[in-house]
């Protein structure tokens, strides 16, 4: 598999199953970043390593999504720069791979990859600021509405398997799976009896009345 084009391009179709597997690359990536961290500030004993493993719709772009959150920009003043560089990386190592997965998994449904906006992008918002969100009535119907979206776009892009054949997008990637066997059309249907057996012609046998001596 090219890697460079399943991580990081936006053209073409993946399945389900590679989208999950990007999921756990980018999941095994954070807490790699996260040991790093802490690699870096375990000093004197002072802390101690965790190990964390989180697997996240969003592929682990919460760094990404507080941006918009007002509160956040209160944390680098007391974050040291090695941790900001790291988080900064990090972030945008995975929002390039969730971007480009996450499309090419749409268009494997046959949708524009701009389905990432009301799938992901305005819920994953709207989960950072909740707690700014007008507490009202009249406000309930959006707050089903945002979690109805996310809720479909997981069960789009992860559950429900891509559009048969070839669409606007390219090829099946499910069509590399099929056995050679399975597409070519040149494959026997069954076996030729006739193409099997040989016809002797009667003059192969011997002439009428030879037969085999017998010794007395």
């Amino acid at each position: 598999m090219d890697w460079s084009w399943y991580l990081f391009r936006f053209d073409g179709r993946i399945n389900r199953t590679l989208l999950w597997q990007a999921l756990l690359i980018v999941a095994l990536l954070v807490g790699l970043l996260d040991l790093t961290d802490q690699a870096i500030h375990v000093t004197g004993g002072q802390s101690k390593f965790k190990f964390p493993f989180d697997v996240d719709f969003d592929f682990g772009l919460d760094e990404v999504f507080k941006i918009f959150d007002p509160r956040a920009y209160r944390a680098p003043a007391s974050t040291d720069r090695a941790t900001l560089i790291l988080k900064a990386c990090g972030a945008s190592l995975f929002l390039w791979i969730f971007l480009a997965t996450a499309t090419k998994r749409l268009h494997d449904r046959d949708r524009s990859g701009w389905w990432i906006v009301p799938f992901f992008v305005v819920p994953r918002l709207s989960f950072h600021v909740w707690d700014l969100l007008p507490d009202t009535r009249w406000f309930a119907p959006f707050d089903w509405a945002i979690h109805a979206l996310w809720l479909w776009g997981i069960v789009e892009m992860f559950c429900l398997r891509g559009s048969p054949g070839s669409n606007r997008f390219g090829p099946d990637p499910m069509a590399s799976f099929e056995t050679p066997a399975a597409t070519s059309p040149h494959r026997p249907t069954g076996w030729d009896q006739q193409s099997e057996l040989e016809f002797v012609p009667p003059s192969a046998s011997p002439p009428g009345g030879m037969h085999v001596k017998r010794d007395p």
